[in-house]
């Protein structure tokens, strides 16, 4: 069987096995013990900043960790997985099985294709497919809530600058449609936060959140 086809086949079957691993509802599994459910919950939102807010500091840190595994195990194992692969094919490879992850737990299996923001699912993804920039863009997102207490907006600025990271790089044209991809995804699954921004209700760091999404 020639290898490019059967590569293209373990990516096919690799697909829905990635999508799967990220619509693990990690949010909800680490705040059962707490007597909730997430859903219902502050904004709504099954990501880590509405468990901090509303089942404390474990099972955010829990369900961060979780989050993060989820976009950058199935990324790691697509590297090992398609290590003979050349260069190029490596990075469609690695950049469609991470995109996977991302919407996985966007879009959630499990949830009737609802899901969480993606953000630190998609740290997980940008770990793996290029540490530096993820380095970065996690500086970028650290000095943004530093400054305004501002979660959802670390996350957006933080988004939309990164595909520039990839262009003053000079990085593949997969990278940057990769990077643009998910910069997209992320600020777009952000649009309520966007509007609470411009509304100034949006919820600071540390208080306690009652927007729905």
């Amino acid at each position: 069987m020639d290898s490019g086809f059967s590569g293209s086949l373990i990516l096919i079957l690799f697909i829905p096995v990635t999508f799967l691993i990220g619509s693990i509802p990690f949010g909800i599994i680490f705040t059962r013990k707490s007597g909730i459910d997430i859903r219902q919950t502050g904004s709504g939102n099954i990501g880590a900043t509405n468990v901090l807010r509303n089942a404390g500091k474990l099972p955010a840190i829990l369900t961060l960790m979780a989050d993060i595994a989820k976009g950058a195990i199935p990324v790691l194992l697509c590297g090992y997985i398609f290590a003979d692969t050349d260069q190029a094919t490596g990075e469609i490879f690695k950049a469609v099985i991470g995109l996977t992850a991302v919407l996985g737990h966007m879009f959630s299996v499990f949830l009737s294709f609802k899901g969480g923001k993606g953000v630190a699912t998609g740290f997980g993804v940008l770990a793996i497919y290029n540490p530096l920039n993820a380095f970065v863009t996690l500086l970028i997102w650290i000095a943004v809530v530093a400054v305004t207490k501002h979660v959802s907006l670390g996350a957006i600025i933080a988004m939309a600058v990164l595909p520039f990271f990839f262009i003053v790089q000079k990085a593949s044209t997969v990278s940057i449609v990769f990077a643009i991809s998910l910069a997209a995804l992320i600020i777009f699954k952000h649009s309520s936060n966007i509007k609470h921004l411009i509304a100034g209700t949006e919820a600071r760091f540390g208080e306690k959140d009652d927007q729905k999404n």
